[in-house]
């Protein structure tokens, strides 16, 4: 009896181990996004700008400061995101390096979440808009940033912001998808 439950415990240890096996090859979600295509937008602002067609709704607030300044928030529903840009017309020289600061302080607080902040630098002198982009990684709340001006009378600030708790890996997608928007945005700005 010994013999057969010893003879039988072999052959299903030798039987059962047949092909080694294979680790389940990792799945990635294949998100995909419609081609941009992009009109001008122009409400009565002091700039003009080129908007992706994929944005739903531009919700328009007037903010309090003592000089011209109000919000624009860029919608994205179907991708759960909104790009909000702040515009500031500049009364000085002291307001524009007090704008600067506070952009880049802004900015500056991702770095608690981010694991790498990108920054860009923005020249388009032909038609007088400079600034900065600045590409936020990791677990932060706001994956892209940035600002232009001219120097003497606009200024503008602009940040990506989605409607989950940020988890950069699942975000990736659509922040890049709408990367690309500001991009867009910074190149086709024209003030008034």
């Amino acid at each position: 009896m010994k013999n057969i439950i010893l003879f039988l415990l072999i052959f299903v240890t030798l039987t059962s181990c047949g092909n080694d096996p294979l680790p389940k090859p990792k799945g990635y979600l294949r998100l995909e996004y419609p081609k941009a295509e992009y009109t001008s937008y122009n409400k009565s602002l002091p700039f003009t700008f080129d908007r992706n067609t994929l944005s739903d709704t531009i919700k328009f607030k007037n903010l309090q400061d003592n000089v011209t300044s109000f919000g624009l928030n860029i919608e994205y529903k179907k991708l759960k995101g909104t790009i909000y840009l702040t515009y500031k017309a500049i009364d000085g020289q002291e307001r524009l390096i007090k704008y600067l600061k506070n952009a880049q302080n802004f900015t500056q607080e991702h770095t608690k979440k981010a694991d790498v902040i990108e920054e860009v630098v923005w020249e388009n002198p032909e038609n007088k808009v400079y600034g900065m982009f600045y590409e936020v990684g990791g677990n932060a709340a706001s994956q892209s940033q940035f600002y232009i001006t001219d120097s003497i009378n606009h200024f503008l600030t602009g940040s990506l912001y989605f409607y989950a708790k940020p988890n950069y890996d699942s975000i990736l997608p659509a922040a890049n998808y709408l990367q690309k928007d500001i991009k867009r945005i910074m190149e086709s700005v024209r003030w008034q």
